[in-house]
């Protein structure tokens, strides 16, 4: 595998030392290892290193594979708390090899319930550099397909335990076109737009905002965290995308700066005061990295790089170019030094034509940009991918503290086009922007999705401020307004239930909700607004954006997260709502405690091997707890405990269904195999399919009646909740 343009494009821009160039493009011709991170805002993630640990490092170690012996799973020595791992095997010989079938499938089955994140490892460095915490609010401008974002869920769900979920607020990708639906939160929004022209997002105006004497007008959402993993040449991942290799020339590059840099600019005008703005590439192109830095920092003085060195100190990594020397040609001819020399160059009639911008080539003061702060990670130095990672803060003296407003710039100065042919220019909608304070600063693209605050909570004037704004069932999110921005997007509206709707009221009774559940967040999505059959919960900050924009405007793809749906029940019988797997972790802290049954490990097992077990199979106290209990949804507690076979090192909590003569877990088909293959080493749901294909299967209607009055949830139903829309889905789905 060679190309001869690629080495000769970095060897101009000596990237690397000489003498290591060999070691260089060795390590770009070896496949990529295996690397996965195991999710950190979920307590099984210390389970499942231990289970790695115990269990699959010695059934791996001394493996020979291809005539080499093969090490066995070892921890990422930079990633924090020993989450992320490392196998010496690429995802192809790790799928089709016999010898790690048994580690292969652990991997597929715990990705597919969102316990592990099958990710390259230095695409998981830009979420560290972040530093996001519990109350932060952050987006992720150019998400899919949600690796990094899922990360970011993480650490905002940071502080959650089995019994107490905090509820973020922010966009988030439908679940078959996102990763993060793996971690489902009430604080997530997934938007579908540009993010180079990313439009002001409105929050209601503040009954405390002392700054607008006159009247309340809405103010400006900014963010706190914002990450820019720009859309790029990709020549970081030749070690896994092997059709690089043939189809590389350097004016790729060329040709992404321009939007790169205007992504990065419209980030900084949606920043926080005090905030902080990772960039990244999976590109080695100094054209689209440093060059793309050197013009935001240039065109926002009140912006500079941060020191990071001293994070991750056991990552290898090498600092930011200072100089480079941009092709005018495919040719790969960097014999220009500026532009003005490139330029001067030209006849006078092709100049008008010229694509390239000022902003390739380095910039005159680019030794005073501490450049050499950006970071940048090489396949040879710890066996990755090719990255480049650069940190944005505004300087000490333009933050809140310091209440000094940032230097005013004219239009033109503001451009990250400038230098480009009118002709050329991309076409902005204006429509699409706000005026925004004139304290803020700058202007950039948009984003992909956004997450908020995990901390945020109801405050009581926040629930009475929700009261006057909730639309009554059935009309939409966006009170007041009679028309849509963009009748073309047909994504579902988003309608907010009235705290006191007769079927969320029957909800709350039925499922046994306190009186602290946040009635007042709960929204549905069809075309009439009414409570048919899935419920999702957002926090206050969702809702507050929700309402405050038009959905279509902002081409919100999803908010919040699927908690609860409705299920039909036989004839002459009520409807029975109950609450979904995925959502347990965000309801349960507002369930009863009272109402929660113990079981022990043996009822945990008996679950996994039958599909319908009937109460009366189940040793006691919990057969005659079952069978007190009326038909409908219930939430049992496995107990920790040691027995013959395996360990169960938690407390497990997990939904069931009841009928009038049998129960079932109310997780999916995948789940229920993770947490078999997890506990037993092998996966016990086999026999339970094999009995059903025998004849004891489930009608695909979704709702079997096996006796007078006995309804029955159907494994088809549990998986594919559906109101009709993209997003309503209860399945997993693997990236």
């Amino acid at each position: 595998m060679d190309n001869e343009r690629f080495s000769a494009y970095y060897k101009a821009q000596k990237i690397i030392p000489d003498d290591e160039w060999d070691s260089f493009m060795d390590a770009l011709r070896r496949p990529l290892p295996t690397t996965f991170r195991l999710t950190g805002s979920r307590e099984i993630a210390h389970t499942l290193g231990v289970t790695i640990q115990k269990t699959y490092v010695p059934l791996l170690d001394n493996l020979v594979f291809e005539g080499e012996t093969i090490p066995p799973p070892t921890r990422i020595p930079w990633y924090p708390d020993g989450l992320a791992w490392q196998f010496n095997v690429s995802k192809k010989g790790l799928r089709k090899s016999p010898e790690f079938k048994k580690f292969h499938s652990f991997l597929v089955h715990e990705t597919d319930v969102g316990n592990i994140s099958r990710q390259e490892a230095v695409s998981m460095l830009p979420p560290l550099f972040m530093d996001v915490q519990p109350h932060h609010k952050v987006i992720d401008m150019c998400a899919a397909p949600g690796s990094k974002t899922a990360q970011l869920l993480e650490a905002l769900h940071a502080n959650d335990t089995a019994t107490s979920t905090s509820i973020p607020s922010g966009p988030s990708f439908p679940p078959s076109h996102h990763q993060s639906a793996r971690l489902p939160s009430p604080a997530f929004m997934v938007t579908n737009l540009d993010a180079s022209i990313y439009p002001v997002l409105k929050l209601p105006a503040s009954h405390n905002d002392n700054r607008r004497a006159v009247k309340k007008t809405p103010s400006q959402l900014l963010f706190d965290r914002i990450l820019c993993d720009v859309p790029c040449s990709g020549d970081g991942t030749l070690r896994k995308n092997l059709g690089i290799w043939k189809r590389w020339q350097p004016m790729d590059g060329n040709g992404l700066h321009g939007l790169q840099a205007r992504i990065l600019q419209r980030a900084m005008r949606m920043l926080a005061t005090d905030g902080r703005i990772v960039y990244s590439t999976c590109s080695l192109n100094p054209v689209e990295n440093e060059a793309v830095v050197a013009a935001a920092l240039n065109l926002n003085p009140e912006f500079e790089l941060v020191d990071v060195s001293e994070q991750l100190p056991q990552l290898v990594r090498r600092p930011g170019l200072t100089t480079w020397s941009p092709t005018v040609d495919r040719a790969v001819n960097t014999s220009f030094n500026s532009y003005d020399a490139y330029i001067q160059s030209l006849p006078e009639d092709k100049r008008s034509d010229v694509k390239l911008m000022e902003t390739h080539w380095p910039p005159s003061n680019a030794e005073i940009l501490h450049l050499e702060r950006c970071i940048r990670i090489y396949p040879h130095l710890q066996d990755t991918g090719g990255f480049f990672v650069a940190v944005f803060e505004r300087k000490i003296k333009y933050r809140t503290s310091n209440n000094v407003q940032a230097p005013k710039r004219t239009a033109e100065d503001a451009d990250p086009s400038n230098g480009i042919p009118e002709a050329k220019k991309p076409k902005v909608d204006t429509d699409t922007l706000m005026e925004e304070p004139e304290h803020e600063c700058i202007a950039a693209p948009s984003v992909d999705t956004v997450m908020m605050d995990a901390d945020a909570t109801s405050t009581r004037e926040d629930k009475g401020k929700s009261a006057e704004r909730s639309p009554d069932v059935g009309s939409t999110v966006a009170s007041g307004q009679s028309a849509l921005a963009d009748p073309s997007f047909k994504e579902m509206p988003f309608t907010f239930l009235a705290p006191d709707d007769p079927a969320l009221l029957a909800c709350v009774k039925q499922l046994n909700l306190t009186t602290s559940f946040p009635s007042s967040n709960v929204l549905v999505r069809n075309p009439a607004g009414e409570p048919v059959r899935s419920f999702y919960l957002t926090n206050s900050l969702v809702k507050s954006v929700i309402q405050a924009n038009d959905y279509t405007r902002m081409r919100l793809m999803a908010g919040g997260t699927k908690v609860i749906t409705k299920q039909e029940a036989a004839r002459g019988m009520d409807a029975q709502f109950r609450v979904l797997g995925e959502g347990l972790p965000v309801v349960l802290p507002y369930i009863k405690s009272d109402v929660i049954m113990c079981a022990d490990f043996g009822t945990l097992k008996a679950l996994l091997q039958n599909y319908y077990p009937l109460c009366a199979s189940f040793g006691e106290p919990f057969r005659s707890e079952i069978e007190a209990r009326r038909p409908g949804s219930h939430i049992v507690r496995f107990l920790a405990e040691t027995s013959m076979d395996t360990t169960l090192s938690r407390d497990l909590v997990l939904p069931l269904w009841k009928s009038n003569m049998s129960i079932s877990l109310m997780i999916d088909k995948k789940a229920k195999s993770a947490l078999s293959l997890r506990l037993f080493g092998e996966d016990l749901t086999v026999a339970a399919r094999e009995q059903s294909k025998k004849g004891l299967a489930v009608p695909s209607t979704g709702v079997e009646v096996s006796a007078v009055g006995e309804t029955r949830v159907s494994e088809d139903d549990r998986e594919a909740e559906n109101d009709g829309h993209s997003d309503d889905g209860d399945g997993e789905v693997q990236e």
